[in-house]
């Protein structure tokens, strides 16, 4: 009986055993690679490609633009790495490890016409792609795009005789930041054409530049403070002067005049000497129209009588300024 018994457990093991083979059998087998990815085809005179991978399907597609865009010379730093190695144990499997790791220092290019030749998922967040772009059709949609900016630069700069000289001061430098990937552009679009070169956008940007360094060298303050806040003025000057903004009195229509008005309250609190100092600040433009302002509370402190406090609160708006920046402080874009 025992060993009827004895027999009927090992044909039971036995079949188990061979279920569980059976399961296996098919992860036993190595993933092969795409042919497309280990044999990607070339960039041609007329056609770029691109390899990426990612976690998904959408950042794999991101570094294969980037990748694309290291291609045409732009000046971006990037490194790619790609591994392949294949680990031995009770089951074989092949992984594919691709590090893509992308510094740039200047915008990366916008590459928005392109398509996605293959794409494929290699397992648990890992995705492979090959993109491609015909360069023709690319050159095309950048000096589109390149177009578009300068005709909306141009919107915004017909608009300046509605604001004054420090709204136009905002608007230059709005338009500036949005043109400052142009040159990186012109770049790449020189490098799909032979023939284009771009001065006309460069001399345009460096109009824009000089009539923007016009404007500022025309801009002007002059601060007027009640007895309270005369220590005021050194911290504005100091600021004022970083921006290369000018102190001086003027009735140009670029001249602005910054005016302070201090409320101090004596206090003693501990063995010190209080200044709590309400401030008052606002800013006109020359038809006198208040056009910016700031309150700010700031309590003064010393151990060495009220006249080291009411400098305590000098100093410590001066250190606020360092780190708000001037143009908070006033209520301005600076």
């Amino acid at each position: 009986m025992m060993g009827r018994y004895f027999f009927i457990i090992v044909i039971t093991l036995l079949f188990f055993v061979g279920c569980s083979t059976k399961e296996e059998a098919p992860l036993m087998q190595k993933k092969a690679l795409p042919s497309w990815y280990t044999n990607p085809p070339l960039t041609t005179q007329t056609k770029l490609y691109a390899l990426g991978e990612g976690e998904s399907k959408e950042v794999a597609i991101t570094n294969a633009l980037s990748m694309m865009a290291s291609t045409l010379s732009v000046s971006i730093e990037s490194t790619f790495n790609a591994k392949k190695f294949v680990e031995e144990g009770v089951r074989n499997s092949h992984q594919l490890t691709t590090q893509s790791e992308i510094q740039s220092d200047v915008k990366k290019i916008r590459i928005s016409n392109y398509e996605v030749l293959e794409a494929q998922e290699l397992g648990f967040r890992k995705h492979i792609v090959l993109i491609a772009s015909e360069k023709k059709r690319l050159f095309e949609s950048l000096k589109s795009e390149l177009e578009q900016k300068f005709a909306l630069a141009d919107a915004q700069l017909s608009s300046l005789h509605l604001h004054h000289a420090l709204e136009q001061l905002d608007i230059y430098k709005k338009v500036l930041h949005e043109l400052e990937d142009v040159p990186d552009t012109l770049v790449v679009m020189n490098v799909l054409q032979n023939s284009f070169h771009g001065e006309s956008f460069i001399q345009k940007i460096q109009k824009l530049k000089n009539s923007h360094a016009a404007l500022l060298a025309s801009i002007s303050f002059e601060i007027e403070t009640d007895e309270n806040s005369k220590n005021l003025q050194a911290p504005i000057r100091e600021a004022l002067g970083a921006k290369k903004v000018q102190i001086d009195n003027s009735s140009a229509k670029t001249h602005f005049k910054i005016i302070i008005r201090s409320d101090i309250q004596r206090a003693s609190s501990y063995g010190f000497t209080l200044a709590r100092s309400a401030i008052e600040i606002s800013v006109k433009e020359s038809k006198n129209s208040i056009i910016a302002g700031n309150k700010l509370n700031i309590t003064g402190q010393s151990t060495q009588g009220y006249e080291i406090a009411k400098q305590s609160v000098a100093v410590k708006f001066g250190e606020m300024i360092q780190k708000e920046g001037i143009g908070k402080i006033l209520g301005l874009e600076l």
